[in-house]
């Protein structure tokens, strides 16, 4: 039997409850809040990341069959999981994800430090989280609002590091768990498909683009979603 794993990112909270609508859709699924949000100190690397996931499942007796879904940060995870300890995993569901360096605005990182140390910055960080959610169910969205209030500006800025600097296309080719990649068509924040770019290198892959949704597509189109997450472990066996 698969074992669903949900795994954040920095934004859309910036810890699990990002994944409420699933966590509450799939009975017996777990949904980690990553080291430094909330808690702890941040990561310095997707590969550390890894670990540490590993780590907190194989303590919870999960230690095969899964199938881990992520977006942004956590999709980085999953991924660099799957390819390092395929043998673990059943499946993998990808979303907002790149397989190598992003470019960002030259502003993106500082902006968040400044947040971390001005109150007139933090707001206005507050307000780019807003906004990024406008998808996202307004109740749904405040309550992700109050997460970022807790995890803050600088564990995003740490994590936006972490993504910048992952690269794993000289691999992607050797992935073996099947593959579902999900793709907020209306994403203002990442106009390039690095999903498709994936879903090229990967055959057998199964890409999914969807309307009306952005960066977060697991809480923006929740029902759809989890119907194409259910499709997946449904056909897995």
């Amino acid at each position: 039997m698969s074992q669903l794993v949900f795994i954040h990112g920095p934004g859309a909270g910036g810890c699990a409850e990002a994944f409420r609508y699933q966590f509450e859709y799939f009975h017996g699924s777990v949904a980690p809040t990553l080291p430094g949000h909330l808690a702890g100190a941040s990561c310095p690397s997707v590969e550390r990341y890894t670990e540490w996931l590993r780590g907190w499942l194989w303590a919870q007796g999960h230690q095969g069959d899964l199938v881990l879904v992520g977006f942004t940060l956590g999709a980085c995870i999953a991924l660099q999981y799957a390819l390092d300890y395929p043998e673990e995993v059943r499946g993998l569901v990808l979303m907002t994800v790149s397989m190598r360096s992003k470019s960002r605005a030259p502003d993106t990182l500082a902006f968040r430090l400044r947040a971390a140390q001005d109150p007139v910055f933090y707001e206005q960080w507050i307000s780019a989280m807003r906004e990024a959610m406008q998808w996202v169910d307004p109740v749904m969205r405040e309550s992700l609002i109050a997460c970022h209030r807790q995890v803050g500006p600088r564990s995003q800025h740490d994590d936006l590091v972490v993504i910048d600097q992952f690269d794993v296309q000289d691999r992607i080719y050797t992935l073996q768990p099947p593959l579902l990649l999900i793709r907020g068509m209306d994403d203002p924040l990442v106009l390039e498909e690095y999903e498709r770019e994936i879903h090229e290198a990967v055959p057998g892959s199964q890409y999914i683009p969807l309307r009306e949704a952005g960066h977060f597509p697991m809480a923006e189109q929740p029902v759809t979603v989890n119907k194409v997450i259910q499709a997946f472990v449904d056909k897995l066996g």
